[in-house]
Protein backbone atom coordinates (compact mmCIF):
# COMPACT_ATOMS: atom_id res chain seq x y z
CA UNK A 1 0.00 0.00 0.00
CA UNK A 2 1.61 3.54 -0.73
CA UNK A 3 -0.51 7.36 0.08
CA UNK A 4 -1.72 9.25 -3.25
CA UNK A 5 -3.37 12.52 -3.34
CA UNK A 6 -7.14 12.19 -2.47
CA UNK A 7 -9.20 14.55 -4.79
CA UNK A 8 -13.01 13.00 -3.74
CA UNK A 9 -13.46 12.67 0.10
CA UNK A 10 -11.24 15.61 1.55
CA UNK A 11 -8.48 13.57 3.08
CA UNK A 12 -5.67 14.88 1.65
CA UNK A 13 -4.39 11.18 0.99
CA UNK A 14 -5.98 8.10 0.48
CA UNK A 15 -3.79 4.77 0.33
CA UNK A 16 -3.78 2.89 -3.22
CA UNK A 17 -3.54 -1.28 -2.93
CA UNK A 18 -2.27 -3.03 -5.91
CA UNK A 19 -5.24 -5.82 -6.90
CA UNK A 20 -2.75 -8.64 -5.11
CA UNK A 21 -2.24 -6.75 -1.86
CA UNK A 22 -6.20 -7.05 -1.56
CA UNK A 23 -6.26 -10.55 -2.56
CA UNK A 24 -3.10 -11.24 0.08
CA UNK A 25 -4.97 -9.44 2.78
CA UNK A 26 -8.51 -10.71 2.88
CA UNK A 27 -7.72 -14.12 1.93
CA UNK A 28 -5.45 -14.52 5.07
CA UNK A 29 -7.75 -12.77 7.17
CA UNK A 30 -10.58 -15.18 6.18
CA UNK A 31 -8.35 -18.63 6.24
CA UNK A 32 -6.63 -17.77 9.78
CA UNK A 33 -9.74 -17.30 11.00
CA UNK A 34 -11.44 -20.61 9.75
CA UNK A 35 -8.07 -22.43 10.60
CA UNK A 36 -8.24 -21.11 14.14
CA UNK A 37 -11.85 -21.84 14.27
CA UNK A 38 -11.59 -24.79 13.30
CA UNK A 39 -8.27 -25.77 12.33
CA UNK A 40 -8.58 -26.51 8.64
CA UNK A 41 -9.68 -24.06 6.03
CA UNK A 42 -12.91 -25.21 3.78
CA UNK A 43 -15.18 -22.97 1.85
CA UNK A 44 -17.49 -21.92 0.99
CA UNK A 45 -17.74 -19.69 4.53
CA UNK A 46 -20.71 -20.13 6.19
CA UNK A 47 -22.66 -16.48 6.37
CA UNK A 48 -22.43 -17.49 10.42
CA UNK A 49 -18.79 -17.37 10.31
CA UNK A 50 -18.79 -14.39 8.23
CA UNK A 51 -20.57 -12.21 10.64
CA UNK A 52 -18.72 -13.77 13.70
CA UNK A 53 -15.56 -12.52 12.07
CA UNK A 54 -16.47 -9.25 11.27
CA UNK A 55 -18.57 -8.92 15.14
CA UNK A 56 -14.01 -9.14 16.38
CA UNK A 57 -13.50 -6.11 14.42
CA UNK A 58 -16.72 -3.85 15.06
CA UNK A 59 -18.06 -1.96 18.36
CA UNK A 60 -21.28 -2.96 16.47
CA UNK A 61 -22.93 -5.22 13.87
CA UNK A 62 -27.05 -4.38 13.40
CA UNK A 63 -28.19 -6.34 10.51
CA UNK A 64 -31.40 -4.97 10.38
CA UNK A 65 -30.78 -1.45 10.73
CA UNK A 66 -32.82 1.33 9.28
CA UNK A 67 -30.88 2.54 6.77
CA UNK A 68 -33.14 5.09 4.90
CA UNK A 69 -31.12 7.94 6.32
CA UNK A 70 -28.74 7.56 3.64
CA UNK A 71 -30.69 7.57 0.76
CA UNK A 72 -32.38 5.42 -1.36
CA UNK A 73 -31.12 1.96 -1.94
CA UNK A 74 -28.71 1.57 0.36
CA UNK A 75 -28.08 -1.65 1.70
CA UNK A 76 -25.14 -1.19 4.02
CA UNK A 77 -23.09 1.41 5.67
CA UNK A 78 -20.10 1.78 8.28
CA UNK A 79 -20.21 4.34 10.53
CA UNK A 80 -16.45 5.80 11.89
CA UNK A 81 -15.37 6.67 15.00
CA UNK A 82 -11.85 8.92 15.82
CA UNK A 83 -11.39 6.16 18.84
CA UNK A 84 -13.00 2.97 18.85
CA UNK A 85 -14.44 0.88 16.55
CA UNK A 86 -16.62 1.05 13.46
CA UNK A 87 -20.40 0.09 13.14
CA UNK A 88 -21.77 -1.53 10.14
CA UNK A 89 -25.00 -1.47 9.90
CA UNK A 90 -26.86 -3.61 7.08
CA UNK A 91 -30.51 -3.08 5.83
CA UNK A 92 -33.43 -5.70 5.57
CA UNK A 93 -33.11 -5.36 2.06
CA UNK A 94 -29.88 -7.38 2.07
CA UNK A 95 -31.69 -10.15 3.67
CA UNK A 96 -34.13 -10.87 0.09
CA UNK A 97 -31.35 -13.23 -0.76
CA UNK A 98 -28.67 -15.18 1.13
CA UNK A 99 -25.97 -13.96 -1.57
CA UNK A 100 -27.33 -10.24 -1.39
CA UNK A 101 -26.59 -10.76 2.72
CA UNK A 102 -23.12 -12.36 2.09
CA UNK A 103 -21.58 -9.59 -0.38
CA UNK A 104 -23.17 -6.69 1.80
CA UNK A 105 -21.09 -7.90 5.06
CA UNK A 106 -17.96 -8.66 3.13
CA UNK A 107 -18.24 -5.20 1.44
CA UNK A 108 -18.94 -3.37 5.33
CA UNK A 109 -16.10 -5.64 6.26
CA UNK A 110 -13.71 -4.19 3.14
CA UNK A 111 -14.45 -0.61 4.59
CA UNK A 112 -13.85 -1.50 8.03
CA UNK A 113 -10.46 -3.01 7.56
CA UNK A 114 -9.05 -0.49 4.86
CA UNK A 115 -10.70 2.79 5.27
CA UNK A 116 -11.43 2.95 9.39
CA UNK A 117 -7.89 4.56 9.98
CA UNK A 118 -8.75 7.65 8.11
CA UNK A 119 -10.79 8.50 10.26
CA UNK A 120 -9.04 7.87 13.11
CA UNK A 121 -6.39 10.25 11.87
CA UNK A 122 -8.43 13.25 11.42
CA UNK A 123 -8.71 15.86 13.70
CA UNK A 124 -11.98 16.98 12.85
CA UNK A 125 -15.49 15.55 11.32
CA UNK A 126 -15.26 15.23 7.92
CA UNK A 127 -17.77 15.46 6.04
CA UNK A 128 -18.71 12.75 4.13
CA UNK A 129 -22.07 12.13 3.46
CA UNK A 130 -25.04 14.46 2.31
CA UNK A 131 -25.64 16.06 5.98
CA UNK A 132 -23.70 16.20 9.35
CA UNK A 133 -25.51 13.43 10.42
CA UNK A 134 -24.12 10.95 8.07
CA UNK A 135 -20.55 12.72 8.31
CA UNK A 136 -18.27 9.44 9.56
CA UNK A 137 -20.36 7.42 7.73
CA UNK A 138 -19.72 5.20 4.27
CA UNK A 139 -23.46 4.38 2.67
CA UNK A 140 -23.28 2.11 0.21
CA UNK A 141 -25.74 1.68 -2.56
CA UNK A 142 -26.99 -1.98 -4.00
CA UNK A 143 -25.62 -0.73 -7.56
CA UNK A 144 -21.97 -0.76 -6.50
CA UNK A 145 -21.53 -3.14 -3.62
CA UNK A 146 -20.82 -5.75 -6.21
CA UNK A 147 -19.19 -3.47 -9.25
CA UNK A 148 -17.77 -0.06 -8.17
CA UNK A 149 -15.83 1.46 -10.95
CA UNK A 150 -14.87 4.89 -11.30
CA UNK A 151 -17.48 6.05 -9.01
CA UNK A 152 -15.67 6.30 -5.61
CA UNK A 153 -12.25 4.62 -4.67
CA UNK A 154 -13.72 3.71 -1.50
CA UNK A 155 -16.15 1.63 -3.37
CA UNK A 156 -13.74 0.31 -5.48
CA UNK A 157 -11.14 -1.41 -2.84
CA UNK A 158 -14.22 -2.38 -0.43
CA UNK A 159 -15.84 -4.10 -3.44
CA UNK A 160 -12.34 -6.11 -3.93
CA UNK A 161 -12.00 -6.80 -0.84
CA UNK A 162 -15.35 -8.65 -0.72
CA UNK A 163 -14.42 -10.58 -3.51
CA UNK A 164 -11.45 -11.50 -2.00
CA UNK A 165 -12.58 -12.45 0.74
CA UNK A 166 -15.82 -14.83 -0.24
CA UNK A 167 -13.79 -16.08 -3.31
CA UNK A 168 -9.73 -16.29 -1.75
CA UNK A 169 -8.05 -15.97 -5.23
CA UNK A 170 -5.60 -19.18 -4.36
CA UNK A 171 -9.26 -21.40 -3.57
CA UNK A 172 -10.69 -19.84 -6.58
CA UNK A 173 -7.81 -20.93 -9.13
CA UNK A 174 -8.04 -24.42 -7.61
CA UNK A 175 -11.44 -24.47 -8.94
CA UNK A 176 -11.68 -22.60 -11.92
CA UNK A 177 -8.11 -24.96 -12.81
CA UNK A 178 -10.45 -27.98 -12.68
CA UNK A 179 -13.03 -26.67 -14.92
CA UNK A 180 -10.32 -25.31 -17.41
CA UNK A 181 -8.65 -28.93 -17.47
CA UNK A 182 -11.67 -30.38 -18.03
CA UNK A 183 -12.86 -27.79 -20.74
CA UNK A 184 -9.41 -27.63 -22.36
CA UNK A 185 -9.62 -23.94 -21.52
CA UNK A 186 -6.32 -21.73 -22.32
CA UNK A 187 -6.67 -18.38 -21.05
CA UNK A 188 -9.70 -15.79 -20.73
CA UNK A 189 -13.10 -16.55 -22.19
CA UNK A 190 -15.93 -14.63 -23.20
CA UNK A 191 -18.21 -14.45 -20.30
CA UNK A 192 -21.32 -15.27 -22.48
CA UNK A 193 -19.69 -18.58 -23.88
CA UNK A 194 -20.26 -21.84 -23.07
CA UNK A 195 -17.05 -22.10 -20.90
CA UNK A 196 -17.61 -18.85 -19.69
CA UNK A 197 -21.09 -19.80 -17.98
CA UNK A 198 -19.29 -23.32 -16.59
CA UNK A 199 -16.63 -20.65 -14.69
CA UNK A 200 -19.49 -18.93 -13.50
CA UNK A 201 -21.77 -22.00 -12.00
CA UNK A 202 -18.59 -23.57 -10.83
CA UNK A 203 -17.55 -20.37 -8.39
CA UNK A 204 -21.61 -19.65 -7.81
CA UNK A 205 -21.67 -23.37 -6.47
CA UNK A 206 -18.26 -23.22 -4.03
CA UNK A 207 -18.44 -20.14 -2.99
CA UNK A 208 -21.93 -19.75 -2.46
CA UNK A 209 -22.08 -16.00 -3.79
CA UNK A 210 -24.29 -15.01 -6.91
CA UNK A 211 -23.55 -15.22 -10.42
CA UNK A 212 -22.66 -11.68 -10.61
CA UNK A 213 -20.26 -11.37 -8.22
CA UNK A 214 -18.88 -14.44 -9.32
CA UNK A 215 -18.45 -12.81 -13.01
CA UNK A 216 -16.95 -10.00 -11.53
CA UNK A 217 -14.54 -11.46 -9.31
CA UNK A 218 -13.39 -14.32 -12.74
CA UNK A 219 -12.85 -10.72 -14.22
CA UNK A 220 -10.98 -9.13 -12.50
CA UNK A 221 -8.33 -11.98 -11.92
CA UNK A 222 -8.79 -12.48 -15.72
CA UNK A 223 -10.28 -15.94 -16.57
CA UNK A 224 -13.03 -14.32 -18.32
CA UNK A 225 -12.32 -11.94 -21.14
CA UNK A 226 -14.87 -9.27 -20.45
CA UNK A 227 -14.83 -6.41 -17.65
CA UNK A 228 -11.04 -7.40 -16.66
CA UNK A 229 -9.84 -3.85 -17.04
CA UNK A 230 -11.96 -3.54 -14.08
CA UNK A 231 -8.96 -4.63 -12.10
CA UNK A 232 -6.66 -1.35 -12.43
CA UNK A 233 -9.49 1.32 -11.64
CA UNK A 234 -9.17 3.00 -8.70
CA UNK A 235 -6.84 0.28 -6.73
Amino acid sequence: MRSVPDDMHGFGERPHYEPRELDNIFEKIVTDFLRKKYGYVEFPISTGDLTTLIEVYVADLDQYADLSGYGTNVEGATVFARSGKPKVLISALAHKFENRLRITLAHEFGHVHLHAYLFGLLDRQMQLGASKQNANAIACRSDTIVSARKVDWREWQAGYASGAMLMPKSHLQRVVGEVQRRQGIFGAVAATSHNGQLLIESVVENFTVSRDAARVRLSVLNFLGQEAAASSLFS
